[in-house]
Parts: structure tokens; C-alpha cells; sequence
């Protein structure tokens, strides 16, 4: 098979870029690890800031989040010892956020991918980048027993940090920063309505988050210790950036 774009990884960031790329005319291809269920069925954040809304509406994928998402003025300040206060980002900038899961993005995504006729090949494992440093790279992977091969003109990584086209960059041309800190987050998910606005708390014992998905769906963050424990392992907050 020959594409001008082999997209690794059908999360939203590929998706996306599928949607862009069809938009413009430039055909591509998804290759996708898990099955189209399991993707549609991951818990990620939700609250999307004023340039993701643009362009989400820019390219056809606004109708739904305008019925079912929550804008807001701003993000509420608790911090121990003081009054509670607004961030009002409307105010001074003009822009709203909008508290919409990413799961229901990515539901809308693969139903306009879909009905658009793209070509996602899900549940695609052993997918490998060969000849990425040159003009004429290509992917293989492996579906029902079978080993296919795609020839493109760009393969766009958008499998995340630990996927596998990362791994590919040579080492020579990869740059990475990385800064590990002294604690994690507990994410607490909950079927109770959320406050109006989302918060971030500090208070003596660490940092909290109040967040939302739905008008019964809220999402909470505890910060706690990654110091080793014999109960259950949490593994360490690390940001990255390439």
C-alpha cells in the first residue's frame, strides 16, 4: 500500500492530523496498536483551552462539544489560609475554556474519520518505521497473522513518548528534557455533579485538583508521596519534552 502519510497511533493527536491532512487533500493512513473499542473506552484530562475549541470547530468536530460541553470564564484558586478567588481568563484575554472529555473527542473523531472512509487499520501490532532518514521511508506491521507494508512520503509519529516511532528517532537527532519530581497523582474519577468552576487547591499536605467531564462526572487529583511503599506501586509524575 502507498499513502503520503502513515500516521502510527489512532489516539486524538493522530486522528486529528488525519482530519487535517483530509481536509487539505493529502490522503493518509492510521495504524492503530488497540482495537477502535478499547480506544474509545480510555479515561483521559477534559478541560480543552480556547486554541483546541477553535480548532476542533474550524474542522467539523464542534456540535457535539457545543451541546455537551461546559464553558468556563476561568479556573478557581483555593490556597490554604486565603479567600478563594477566580482566575477570570475571559476577562483579561477573551477566551474561554470548555470542560469536554477527551474521550468523547476521540468518539467524535473516529465517527467523522469513519464516515469520511479513512483508512484505520485498528488492532496493528509489531508496527516498525524503516528507512526514516531517508526520502522514501516506509511502516510495516502485523494484522491477523499477516505482514503488511505501507510506503509513504511522511510517517507522523503520534503514539506518545513511549510508543514506538520515538523510539526510532536516532539518537543523534533526538533531544530530550526531563525533569522527575518528588510526587504523583492519585486521579479519582466520580459520578457526581462537579464544581462550577475548575479548581486547584494548595493546602500544607499538597496539591488538589477539582476538575469536571460532565454535567455527572467530575474528576479529582491528590497529590501524594513517591517514596517506595510496600502497598500498592505508583509510578513518579515525569514531564517530558522532545
Amino acid at each position: 500500500m502507498k499513502t503520503k502519510v502513515c500516521i502510527i497511533g489512532g489516539g486524538p493527536a493522530g486522528l486529528m492530523m488525519s482530519q487535517i491532512l483530509d481536509a487539505k487533500g493529502i490522503e493518509n493512513v492510521i495504524l492503530e496498536r488497540q482495537s477502535i473499542h478499547y480506544v474509545n473506552q480510555r479515561i483521559r484530562a477534559g478541560v480543552l483551552e480556547a486554541g483546541t475549541i477553535e480548532m476542533l470547530n474550524d474542522y467539523g468536530l464542534g456540535e457535539r462539544m457545543a451541546k455537551e460541553g461546559h464553558l468556563h470564564d476561568g479556573v478557581a484558586i483555593a490556597w490554604q489560609g486565603y479567600d478563594q478567588f477566580l482566575i477570570d481568563t475571559k476577562k483579561h484575554t477573551g477566551k474561554q475554556m470548555m470542560a469536554y472529555g477527551q474521550t468523547a473527542i476521540t468518539e467524535d473523531l473516529y465517527e467523522k474519520r469513519q464516515a469520511a472512509g479513512a483508512h484505520i487499520f485498528e488492532e496493528a501490532v509489531s508496527v516498525q518505521p524503516h528507512d526514516v532518514k531517508t526520502g522514501s521511508p516506509y511502516v510495516t506491521y502485523e494484522k491477523d497473522g499477516e505482514t503488511h507494508r505501507i510506503d509513504c512520503d511522511f510517517v507522523a509519529g503520534c503514539d506518545g513518548f513511549h510508543g514506538v516511532c520515538r523510539q526510532t528517532i536516532p539518537s543523534d537527532v533526538i533531544k530530550t528534557f526531563e525533569r522527575v519530581y518528588p510526587f504523583g497523582w492519585l486521579g479519582i474519577m466520580s459520578q457526581t455533579p462537579p464544581l462550577e468552576e475548575v479548581m486547584y487547591a494548595r493546602h500544607e499536605r499538597g496539591f488538589a485538583l477539582a476538575s469536571q467531564r460532565s454535567p455527572m462526572l467530575s474528576r479529582y487529583y491528590v497529590q501524594y508521596s513517591a517514596r517506595p511503599c510496600r502497598g500498592p506501586s505508583f509510578k513518579r509524575t515525569t514531564a517530558y519534552r522532545a
